[in-house]
């Protein structure tokens, strides 16, 4: 649409189990803007590893997330969603390179909350058993980073709105 304003570009951020995927649907949903999840830009050899319960080093996750960060800078022209854990610093930043103007909605919860959670998702490639490595290697947003975070102990409908408010959407 010319003369359209371009949506943000934003990455829903947290440990397995936090609900990235199905926020970030509903608030690209809400933004009319394109929405991917990072899980299927996976290669096959992480994705073999983590349903061996294997964590991910930082060399499977590299070309990873250079899959994740040309996804964001193809879509900084008119916005777009990516669902991604994007658990430590580097892995932002490393974001950031590929669309500097890139947001963080991290989606914050308690261990308890996330097993729950975790644990009502039969199939997904992610063993309950590594949500502790997620715990270990999360490193919160810093307060030079773009975003915001939201408790996930509360429904959809409810983050969504909240996410909205915060940021003027």
């Amino acid at each position: 649409m010319a003369g359209s304003i371009a949506g943000p570009v934003l990455v829903v951020m947290g440990v397995s189990g936090s609900g990235k995927s199905t926020i970030g649907a509903a608030i690209a949903g809400r933004l009319r803007v394109p929405f991917e999840d990072a899980d299927d830009l996976h290669p096959q050899a992480n994705i073999d590893k983590m349903t061996a319960g294997i964590a991910l080093d930082d060399d499977d996750r590299y070309p990873w997330l250079e899959a994740v960060g040309e996804w964001l800078a193809r879509h900084a022209d008119r916005g777009g969603v990516m669902s991604c854990s994007a658990l430590k610093r580097k892995y932002r930043d490393q974001l950031r390179r590929h669309c500097a103007e890139v947001t963080f909605l991290h989606l914050e919860g308690t261990r308890e909350v996330i097993a729950r959670r975790q644990a009502s998702r039969p199939g997904h490639f992610m063993p309950a058993s590594l949500l502790d490595s997620q715990f270990r290697t999360l490193e919160p947003l810093e307060p030079d980073e773009a975003g915001i975070a939201i408790d996930v102990d509360q429904p959809v409908d409810a983050i969504v709105e909240e996410y909205a408010r915060r940021v003027g959407a």
